[in-house]
This record gives structure tokens, C-alpha cells and sequence, in this order.
């Protein structure tokens, strides 16, 4: 079991970790703006209880696929890049509140699915099993570890959509509307630096 030291270093990193910008809170952000904190909350469930569960399958040793066969990681990079240029320029399209991001908000299934080609949340999920795991307890201490990021990382990322109707009044006229998307848009392709300078780097 891990001990009450170890408890409170990882809530201090589950929370910084969640809480900070990436690709799921702005997403967040824009669908409270867009839909409303009551259609974002499908969105924020999947997003935190598919990530436990992709903190305990890689804790359990899904990442080792990676060590097995080593162009996966390019390909799901590559893939998620991808993914997440057909949301920016979904949330760019958008016009209006209730009109963005193919005219609904992402669900339950889809925010759960897309953790696994986030690249944020693969980096936290492995440095955070890698960090806070004990061998002499193992399998105990990869479900703490995920049961502390879902307790923290919920009511985190539930601030962005809180966040984001709160602006819905302040983002009523459509142009302004409009104006907010593009930003959000590039803030998420933005996202993706580091994935498009990993992906230079390693070409040969």
C-alpha cells in the first residue's frame, strides 16, 4: 500500500496533471460553451472513467506492446494528430451554441476511446504508473493510483466546462461565437506540438 506521503504526492500530481491544458479540456471548454454543462456530461465521465481504465491497463502492462512493436507508437501518434485536426476543424466550423462539433457533443463512448490516442494522457498514465506503482504491491497500488486520478481528475476537468457556460452569455452574438471556436480550434492543434516535433525527430 502506498503510503500517506506517496498519497498525497500523486493527488498533487493527478490534479496538476488534470487540471492544466490539453487536449481534453479544451475540448471541454468548448463544449460547455457550445452545449451547455448538462450535454458535456457524458463528455467529462468518459473522459475521467476511460482514463482509470487506461491507467490500469497500462499499469498492467499494455504499454509493453510498445517495447513488442515499436511502430505502434509512431502509428497511434499519427493517428491521434490526425483525429485531432478532424475535431479542430469541426469546433472551427461551428457557428453557434448547439451548432459545433458536428452539431452534438462528443459522448460517453467517444471521450472514453479517445484517451487511448491522446497524447497527453499516455504520458501521464505511464509516468504516473512508472512514479507511484510498488513492486511488493503491485496490482494493489495500480488500482490505487487509478482510483486516485478518477476521484481528482473528475471534478478537474469539470471546471473547464463550468468554465465554458459560464462564457456562453458573454459569447451570445454569433461572430463572437464564431471568433471563440477558431481560437479553441488552434489551441488544440497547438496541442499537438510536441507529437509533430517527436514525429520529425524521429525520422531518419
Amino acid at each position: 500500500m502506498l503510503s500517506a506521503d506517496a498519497i498525497l504526492a500523486l493527488a498533487l500530481f493527478a490534479f496538476v496533471s488534470s487540471i492544466t491544458p490539453g487536449p481534453n479540456n479544451i475540448m471541454l471548454l468548448a463544449s460547455g460553451v457550445n452545449f451547455g454543462l448538462r450535454r458535456t456530461v457524458p463528455h467529462m465521465l468518459g473522459i475521467g472513467l476511460g482514463f482509470a481504465f487506461m491507467l490500469v491497463l497500462v499499469g498492467l502492462g499494455f504499454s509493453g506492446l510498445f517495447a513488442l512493436f515499436p511502430w505502434l507508437h509512431g502509428t497511434m501518434k499519427i493517428a491521434s494528430a490526425l483525429y485531432m485536426l478532424v475535431l479542430a476543424w469541426k469546433i472551427a466550423g461551428s457557428a453557434g451554441m448547439g451548432d459545433g462539433a458536428s452539431a452534438a457533443p462528443m459522448t460517453f463512448w467517444q471521450a472514453a476511446a479517445f484517451q487511448w490516442i491522446n497524447p497527453k494522457a499516455w504520458a501521464i498514465s505511464v509516468s504516473g504508473m512508472a512514479a507511484y506503482t510498488r513492486p511488493d504491491a503491485f496490482i494493489v497500488s495500480v488500482l490505487v493510483v487509478a482510483g486516485i486520478f478518477a476521484l481528482v481528475n473528475l471534478p478537474s476537468i469539470a471546471t473547464w466546462a463550468i468554465f465554458g457556460v459560464a462564457l456562453r452569455r458573454l459569447l451570445s452574438n454569433r461572430a463572437v461565437m464564431r471568433g471563440f471556436n477558431i481560437v479553441m480550434a488552434v489551441l488544440l492543434v497547438a496541442s499537438l506540438a510536441p507529437v509533430a516535433m517527436e514525429l520529425v525527430s524521429a525520422r531518419p
